[in-house]
């Protein structure tokens, strides 16, 4: 599962897609209706949130919009409840590691992509979360290669 922090405008068609089952899925797992995944790193920022389910559904918005925007047609009804503005504080380091990560993915996957968004600077995060001074996240399992 991965959740990107950034705004979805940087992901390609393949990863706006599976960023949108990752998050159904994540919603589900915050509503408890999961066995699997309950544990998963990238959940811990939702659930330190005052109201998890809140945070994951405004993530989805995000995403759905995003999509829409592109002509995508992704089923905005699976989308727990109308969304509402909150906000999740998220240091600068892990945007810049996870979009450092998309970009290596991107060479391979889809380097017209990648050379889109090379050029599009400063990161922007996605609308739920609120850039801070920091490193990467204490809950990122951090792979030494994507440094």
């Amino acid at each position: 599962m991965r959740l990107w922090s950034f705004h979805p405008k940087y992901l390609d068609a393949k990863g706006i897609v599976a960023l949108w089952r990752e998050a159904l899925l994540a919603q589900k797992v915050l509503q408890g209706k999961t066995k699997g995944y309950r544990h998963h790193p990238q959940l811990e920022r939702f659930r330190n949130s005052k109201d998890p389910v809140r945070a994951i559904v405004f993530y989805l918005y995000g995403v759905w919009k995003e999509a829409n925007r592109r002509g995508y047609h992704f089923d905005r009804t699976k989308i727990l409840k109308k969304h509402t503005k909150t906000r999740i504080n998220l240091t600068r380091g892990q945007m810049k590691y996870e979009f450092n990560w998309l970009c290596e993915k991107l060479k391979k996957r889809d380097p017209v992509r990648y050379k889109q968004i090379k050029s599009m600077m400063p990161i922007e995060a996605h609308p739920l979360f609120s850039p801070k001074a920091g490193l990467v996240e204490s809950w990122e399992r951090v792979r030494k290669d994507k440094l």
